[in-house]
């Protein structure tokens, strides 16, 4: 019984990780649109695909109750509305990055991003870095900086990509609350900020004349497939170990590069290979580490 469960375990987590390394396709699809627009759309229909979602398996009473116990704790509702700001700002800068020919910057911020929570959960959480750890964050700073100097550009796009979304996964740990009802409310936080900006922009591609039934579907879908892959990625995180988790997590990233690389014909230098090297040696170093311990069965969060 135990092994079915953490196969399905694997089969939700590893579905989750495949959609993630999959959008820059579904963005570029949109890429005549601007990204503030995708942006705005893709919180306002993720809200309602939750609402939905929540009314579909009759939890809307626990969804009221958790929104009602978040609002009365200060310090709770504070973390929860800076992960809906800091997710929204990730999720902008990531759009951005995938249509404007990014991908493999974007591609590089998911690596990194372990190794940013590495540094939060010291900084923030006052946890001890280990010496696996420590080489693993050297290792990969080299990677950045050698990155830095090779092309005299800072890799702004990766580095705010990992920040943020490292950051996000602090300010949920804080509040702890369950994958499905967290998305809702975070994304009712930001949705009234969606809606006036669709508002008082010049023209929107709900009415503008010569938007397309496939444009305004696809904006539709956004919410889809931002919620669907977090949902799936809660319901596999509880089955599986942590350890497990740390390996599927790369299928994104891996694929990015790919689909990067390979689809859109992005550049990969020699300078990329070796920082991407770098990053590549430090996380096979880190995840040696993890399993060095007894691996626990990790709480649903969200990714």
């Amino acid at each position: 019984m135990e092994q079915n469960t953490e196969k399905l375990g694997m089969l939700y987590a590893a579905s989750a990780y495949i959609i993630w390394g999959f959008l820059p396709i579904y963005w570029k699809l949109v890429d005549q649109v601007d990204a503030g627009e995708i942006l705005a759309h893709r919180i306002i229909w993720s809200f309602v695909f939750m609402v939905l979602v929540i009314l579909s398996v009759r939890k809307w009473s626990g969804f009221v109750q958790e929104f009602k116990r978040i609002i009365k704790d200060k310090k709770k509702f504070m973390f929860i509305t800076l992960a809906s700001v800091v997710i929204s700002l990730n999720w902008l800068t990531y759009i951005w990055a995938v249509n404007s020919n990014h991908v493999i910057q974007a591609s590089l911020g998911y690596y990194i991003n372990p190794l940013i929570s590495i540094l939060l959960a010291i900084i923030v959480l006052k946890e001890k870095l280990t010496k696996s750890q420590a080489l693993s964050v050297l290792l990969a700073g080299t990677g950045v900086l050698y990155l830095t100097i090779s092309y005299g550009v800072f890799p702004w796009v990766s580095l705010f990509l990992a920040i943020s979304f490292a950051l996000y996964g602090v300010f949920k740990k804080v509040v702890d609350i369950p994958a499905m009802y967290g998305l809702a409310i975070e994304t009712m936080i930001v949705t009234p900020i969606a809606l006036i900006y669709l508002l008082i922009i010049p023209t929107n591609s709900f009415s503008a004349p010569n938007s397309s039934l496939a444009d305004i579907l696809l904006l539709i879908g956004g919410g889809i497939v931002t919620a669907l892959p977090l949902l799936l990625f809660a319901s596999g995180a509880k089955r599986i170990p942590l350890a497990m988790v740390g390996f599927l997590q790369y299928i994104a990233p891996t694929l990015m590069l790919i689909i990067g690389v390979f689809l859109y014909h992005e550049t990969f230098s020699k300078e990329h290979f070796v920082a991407f090297g770098l990053i590549w040696l430090a996380l096979i170093i880190y995840l040696a580490s993890v399993y060095r311990f007894p691996v626990r069965k990790m709480k649903v969060e969200e990714k």
